[in-house]
């Protein structure tokens, strides 16, 4: 019987928690696809892709994590995924 009581007490504080809440559909991530050539490095393509006033650390952060690199190396004819 208590188990009843405290199942219906939460119910009666989450469900008017959960009708109020709002669910947002997350932004679509579009990207542009880079070669890349002998003598390219991350730190390079991420500062031809950054915005004049961009941390270049960041855009190379951002590469990194959207081609799921290890580290920082990278080979000439690999193609990358460059987030905007």
């Amino acid at each position: 019987m208590p188990a009843i009581a405290l199942a219906a007490l939460g119910l009666m504080v989450a469900l008017p928690t959960l009708s109020s809440m709002r669910l947002y559909a997350a932004t679509a991530q579009h990207y542009v696809s880079v070669t890349v050539h002998p003598g390219d490095t991350l730190w390079s393509i991420a500062s031809n892709h950054a915005a004049p006033s961009a941390d270049v650390q960041e855009v190379v952060d951002r590469i990194t994590a959207a081609n799921h690199l290890a580290g920082g190396t990278i080979q000439p004819g690999e193609h990358l995924r460059i987030p905007l």
